[in-house]
């Protein structure tokens, strides 16, 4: 398993979550640290071996996360890069696409093997704040400082719904089987039912909500200036439990190792990054029984971190050689949008 962190300070770095000498021990091993941008990382993805930054120098850069090397940069934009999402088929060990967003209001989609740009959209009027792809890959959402929620349909390549939200969304993420996605303005997170966006409940939480990561079971991970990591059960409304004093300051990245995202064989591992430049991994299972739970491991970077991935690191030639060979209609027909 690895994480990707970036940071004010225009450094990317990479990690590598290994076991010591037991399955309770785990250490954060280093494998890349340098600076990638030429301004402050906004935004991170990570999927399968390849991973991504996104920087308000208006480009994108690529990472081979097994050889710990640079794959270039994307330069489709003309300003900052504020969100990054990749699209990986279940059946595939290698991202179909990358979606990116920027604070002019466009998105790009392109298509990852090789990284070729397919389409621009013109999804908002000002920044978009944070955008998310549904688990078909066909749809994605975006939330801007516009005060508006889009739907953008990724196989024609063009915007297909537009509304005003009365206040501006900071955040926005799908749950992992796409029925719901939850939306962050502030310090409330509405649940919505994807179909038709209608409001489930609403999650109230005691700050402003910085990052959030679906998890499975219908679990939501929000963090944020509180400095804490809290479970909450979507369909009740109500926290599950909670991480209190997780970092010393802001929680700016959240990324939950599930079965679904990380390919691990442990469901319950959690990593999180805070502005205080530490990166730590939690086992969520001690936050249950425990009063103060205690990281797995940690790595500190001396930086004001801004964001955080994660994927399980797989060779680059292993992935592509995977995915050439289980290719389907429905995968096919997003490297050609209409």
């Amino acid at each position: 398993m690895s994480l990707v962190a970036g940071s004010n300070e225009r450094f990317i770095w990479g990690f590598k979550l290994k076991p010591v000498t037991s399955e309770q021990s785990l250490t954060l091993v280093p494998l890349f640290s340098y600076p990638s941008h030429q301004s402050a990382i906004l935004s991170a993805a990570a999927a399968g071996p390849i991973a991504a930054s996104g920087s308000s120098d208006d480009t994108i850069h690529l990472y081979d996360l097994p050889s710990a090397a640079s794959l270039g940069s994307l330069y489709q934009h003309t300003a900052s890069v504020t969100a990054l999402s990749f699209y990986t088929p279940p059946s595939l060990s290698f991202p179909r696409n990358l979606i990116s967003a920027d604070a002019e209001g466009y998105v790009c989609i392109f298509d990852a093997d090789p990284f070729v740009h397919l389409k621009t959209v013109r999804a908002h009027k000002k920044r978009i704040n944070d955008l998310a792809v549904h688990p078909s890959g066909k749809l994605a959402l975006s939330v801007g400082r516009d005060d508006c929620l889009a739907m953008l349909n990724l196989v024609r390549g063009r915007r297909s719904f537009y509304c005003r939200l009365g206040r501006e969304a900071s955040l926005v993420r799908y749950g992992l089987d796409g029925e719901k996605f939850f939306m962050a303005t502030e310090d409330r997170v509405g649940v919505h039912e994807a179909e038709d966006a209608k409001l489930v409940t609403e999650l109230q939480c005691p700050n402003r909500v910085l990052c959030a990561s679906p998890g499975e079971n219908g679990l939501l991970f929000t963090g944020g200036e509180d400095k804490n990591i809290t479970a909450w059960d979507t369909k009740s409304g109500k926290v599950a439990y909670c991480i209190e004093d997780a970092h010393k300051s802001r929680v700016k990245g959240i990324v939950v190792l599930t079965k679904n995202n990380g390919g691990v064989d442990d469901p319950y591992l959690l990593a999180s990054a805070s502005s205080d430049g530490v990166v730590r991994v939690w086992d969520v299972r001690n936050s249950m029984k425990e009063e103060k739970a205690n990281p797995l491991a940690e790595a500190s970077t001396n930086a004001r971190l801004t964001c955080l991935a994660g994927s399980s690191i797989k060779s680059l030639k292993q992935a592509r050689a995977i995915s050439n060979g289980n290719l389907s209609e429905d995968h096919t027909a997003q490297k050609n949008p209409e």
